[in-house]
């Protein structure tokens, strides 16, 4: 079992050698680059589902992707390890799309869609209690159509226009399911806080 590390560990120089190491094949460095960036990659593939077994798949594709197109791989920009950092990201993120688009487009539109979901009046700062882990958990308790759509749109940065095009889906749909995904993680969000506020309580 590969021990799991830190992207930070590497310096520039480092990652070079073993970006080029990959493009060669060396298993040696496919496992460094693998193990440095594990965390990494796995909290992007972890915002994309809410089971562990289906986020590791996500991930081994798309490790097997980076391996694969890694000698094309040019850095963008002249920090390198940010550079890298962008690109497997991005590979990440296709990679969520394929898995979705390959498992799950049939729950894109559900009977949710009928639902209406009433947000509590609640102050802001409610939220402010929240981890960042408690916040990524919510949106995995969102329907997978919701999911993906609120990761693609609001933390990977594409618009609608690109989401329809990589999800097979309209423009509306898109803006659709982002507007319910708000409110639904909301929902979630406001209900874990109740709970969190009930425990202190006792």
């Amino acid at each position: 079992m590969l021990v799991k590390q830190n992207s930070d560990l590497l310096s520039a120089e480092e990652l070079t050698y073993h970006v080029e190491g990959c493009a060669r094949n060396s298993r040696e460095s496919q496992k460094i680059l693998y193990g440095s960036f594990y965390g990494y990659a796995m909290a992007i593939c972890d915002r994309y589902t809410n089971k562990q077994e289906d986020a590791v798949e996500i991930l081994n594709d798309g490790f097997l992707k980076v391996f694969r197109e890694i000698h094309h791989y040019q850095p963008a920009y002249a920090d390198v390890i940010s550079s890298f950092k962008g690109w497997l990201r991005k590979i990440m993120v296709y990679t969520a799309i394929d898995h979705f688009r390959k498992n799950q487009k049939h729950q894109m539109v559900t009977q949710l869609d009928n639902v209406v979901y009433h947000v509590p009046n609640v102050g802001e700062d409610a939220l402010d209690k929240l981890s960042y882990e408690e916040i990524i958990r919510s949106i995995q308790e969102l329907s997978p159509g919701y999911r993906t759509v609120f990761n693609l749109f609001v933390i990977d940065g594409l618009s609608h226009e690109e989401i329809a095009n990589q999800l097979g889906i309209s423009t509306g749909t898109s803006k659709s399911n982002l507007s319910k995904a708000r409110r639904q993680l909301q929902k979630i969000l406001f209900k874990q806080n109740d709970i969190k506020v009930a425990r202190n309580a006792v």
